[in-house]
């Protein structure tokens, strides 16, 4: 029942606000959590780093910690973090870090901690945001209407099996590749088959949520050479389940439907850039005029875009 939407801009703008558009139009399809994955100005040296604390009191301990770490592996902080303002209990913190010597060292150390502080994404243009509540609740809380940026994913979950919280809901990083994301809208039923091959790769899962697992057999994929579309193929054959899902990185944005082809997606291509959801309903607060919506309606379906240019790569 979850909903899921994207967008392209083929300059950076207010993608942050057209998400939320996208998103609340389809908060009835989960209320239980909002998320949201945004692509802006990339750094040329360093990562951007989104994490959560459990305890608003432990912060400052929590960051030195985290700072301890970073400084482990040749890193430190670029500017001086920022962190969410509200009365919850857990805290999103923004970072910007140098360099570590090995990314994939530094996140498995730290992801030793995870209890303390659990890195939600790294990348030079990726900031995964995502929190309880609706939409609206959700980009109040994080300012996600003023994000600047040129492409990002969206996610309104409604939890079936794995936990109700902030850091088990969508999208997912796909750790430890950077700048990847994918938000997803069904139910993976051989998950714990793929998360035990994965994880017989060195591979580290944070949740119980099968939508992790796409994020992380994909990039898996593209390590080893293919493409992105070759991977989004793949996963038609490969994966079984009901879904539909939404995968970005830097350059690319793309999906994959399953064979069964229930779970919806619809999209507008207008004038290079791309507005796409779950729901007709949801495009439509983008585009107001009439314009032209695709529905991608048929089973085995996969399509990317360039999120620099929006020229269309795959069928």
């Amino acid at each position: 029942m979850c909903g899921i939407a994207g967008r392209i801009l083929t300059e950076p703008g207010q993608v942050g606000a057209d998400l939320v558009k996208l998103m609340h139009a389809q908060r009835h399809r989960g209320a239980d959590s909002t998320g949201f994955a945004l692509y802006g100005e990339p750094l040329e040296n360093g990562y951007i780093v989104r994490a959560m604390t459990a305890q608003r009191q432990n912060l400052s301990a929590d960051l030195e910690f985290f700072l301890d770490l970073l400084r482990e592996h040749g890193s430190d902080f670029l500017s001086d973090p920022t962190h969410d303002e509200s009365d919850s209990d857990h805290v999103s913190v923004r970072m910007e870090i140098r360099e570590p010597t090995s990314l994939g060292d530094w996140v498995r150390q730290i992801d030793d901690y995870s209890d303390r502080i659990e890195v939600q994404s790294v990348g030079r243009a990726l900031e995964i945001v995502k929190d309880l509540g609706g939409a609206a609740e959700v980009a109040e809380k994080h300012n996600i209407r003023d994000f600047i940026g040129t492409h990002g994913l969206g996610h309104a979950r409604m939890a079936t099996e794995s936990d109700v919280s902030p850091t088990a809901s969508h999208p997912f990083w796909a750790r430890p590749f950077p700048d990847v994301a994918i938000v997803h809208n069904g139910q993976i039923t051989d998950y714990y088959t793929w998360r035990a091959r994965l994880q017989r790769k060195g591979y580290r899962f944070m949740t119980e949520n099968d939508s992790e697992l796409l994020a992380v057999w994909i990039s898996d994929r593209m390590s080893q050479g293919e493409t992105q579309d070759d991977a989004l193929k793949r996963s038609l054959t490969q994966i079984d389940g009901v879904f539909t899902y939404l995968y970005s990185n830097q350059d690319r944005l793309g999906f994959a439907k399953d064979k069964w082809a229930i779970k919806p997606l619809v999209a507008v291509d207008d004038n290079g850039t791309l507005a796409i959801a779950t729901e007709e309903q949801a495009v439509r607060t983008i585009h107001l005029d009439e314009v032209e919506v695709i529905n991608f309606d048929g089973p085995s379906l996969t399509q990317t875009w360039q999120t620099n240019s929006l020229l269309d790569r795959a069928a």
